[in-house]
């Protein structure tokens, strides 16, 4: 079993990222509502706050988005070219992509690219709230035990953060652009 995280990875940048600044070119009033994480990010990034605080306030602006599942097909359809062509060429049918980006934005892209397993933050869509906590880092791997029993081949990521996942696989590569290399 191959196991990815995904942005940066198998995706060409954050697909989260991408998603939000898209939606607001397309409705810019969205904006407002990212100004209410401003406070929550601060008290991330000085550990006096969670992450999973500061990214629910990010998803609020999904309160004034009406119908996100057709949203998401849109942004996939525009953003489709940004899965990168190493990854379609080896692509298998276990593979299994691992990441802290929303379930509900990952799985029409997954379906797309025939990728039946698929592990994510679990955010409501249509109030950004989490259903447990932010899938990073740790989390990742208890994650990944509770859905499968099975070894880690390879694992690939673009992020030390996820170490504790490359350390279960028999084999782990960085990935930087298209560039992979054995993680060391």
């Amino acid at each position: 079993m191959n196991v990815y995280d995904f942005d940066n990875t198998i995706y060409r940048g954050d697909s989260t990222a991408d998603f939000i600044l898209w939606s607001i070119k397309r409705k810019p009033s969205l904006v407002l509502s990212l100004c209410s994480c401003g406070l929550p990010y601060l008290a991330y990034i000085t550990k006096n706050g969670s992450k999973t605080h500061f990214k629910e306030k990010m998803y609020s602006f999904l309160q004034k988005i009406d119908d996100i599942d057709k949203e998401t097909k849109i942004f996939w359809d525009e953003h489709m070219g940004n899965i990168k062509d190493w990854y379609k060429n080896q692509h298998l049918d276990d593979d299994v992509i691992i990441s802290a980006s929303p379930e509900f934005l990952l799985k029409p892209i997954c379906r797309r690219l025939n990728i039946r397993n698929l592990i994510a933050s679990v955010v409501d869509k249509k109030t950004g709230f989490y259903s447990g906590i932010n899938c990073f880092g740790a989390e990742k791997v208890r994650r990944f035990y509770e859905k499968y029993n099975g070894k880690i081949e390879n694992f690939y990521s673009d992020s030390r953060s996820d170490e504790p996942l490359a350390l279960l696989a028999d084999s782990a590569y960085l990935v930087n652009g298209d560039k992979i290399t054995p993680w060391k």
